[in-house]
């Protein structure tokens, strides 16, 4: 059996390019959104309880090796995933999307942290498209002097920033829509997730010259890493 840590686009490819190849796949989904696109094989929902709660799962069912395809912001489950392989021995690899690199047209200022961000963001505007995800809202919640027009999945949760307008939607998205919402805002901010579901946002602002404030991926521990699908498959398959 493969684990496969998932909730990314490249977790559902993986999974389904291994189940046609009779390979069992069981893919853990975290449980943070509401109506998550299910890959295929089998899937479980929620977190293990630690490193120690997966080296447990991971040797009560035999598991050949772990793929760890988490968002690349998913910082708790990928050092989780590294211990549990160290305490078990199993086999790990990182399906890592490579990150962004900005085009001579762009605009961008980094951030080492959602906290960096929000000291960073008075200087660059007053009218934010805040695109860095439900969980670090409470982040840019104490700037009462700018407008953030926010973008997430599913309904967040308070604190949240006094003065804003909220969007409910899932990507991937076109360039057009992203162009509109960006003609109303000054700055957008994002995080370094790579993948192509949320690159229309940073095409439309490079075509308006707008700035972009985006997050740097955490650091993650040390570990054999794969970047695109198809060489997952051929280690899975090797194991």
């Amino acid at each position: 059996m493969i684990l496969i840590l998932g909730g990314t686009g490249e977790a559902r490819q993986l999974a389904e390019a291994l189940t046609a190849r009779e390979v069992r796949v069981v893919s853990s989904l975290a449980g943070r959104v509401a109506r998550p696109r299910l890959p295929a094989g089998e899937v479980r929902v929620g977190g293990f309880g630690g490193p120690e709660g997966l080296a447990t799962w991971l040797r009560e069912h035999d598991v050949a090796a772990v793929v760890d395809a988490t968002h690349p912001f998913a910082e708790r489950i990928g050092a989780n995933a590294a211990k549990a392989a160290e305490l078990t021995g199993t086999p790990l690899l990182r399906l890592a999307r490579p990150g962004r690199q900005p085009s001579p047209q762009d605009v961008w200022h980094w951030a080492d942290d959602l906290a960096d961000a929000a000291r960073q963001l008075p200087g660059l505007g007053k009218r934010v498209f805040l695109t860095s995800g439900r969980q670090g809202l409470p982040a840019f919640a104490h700037l009462d002097d700018l407008w953030f027009l926010i973008r997430c999945v599913d309904p967040p949760a308070p604190p949240l920033p006094r003065h804003h307008e909220l969007i409910l939607a899932r990507g991937p998205y076109e360039v057009d829509a992203e162009r509109a919402l960006l003609e109303r805002v000054d700055v957008l901010v994002t995080k370094d997730s790579g993948g192509g579901q949320t690159s229309a946002k940073l095409t439309a602002a490079r075509e308006l010259r707008k700035p972009v404030l985006i997050v740097r991926r955490p650091p993650r521990p040390a570990a054999e890493t794969a970047t695109t699908v198809p060489e997952a498959v051929e280690w899975v398959l090797r194991r």
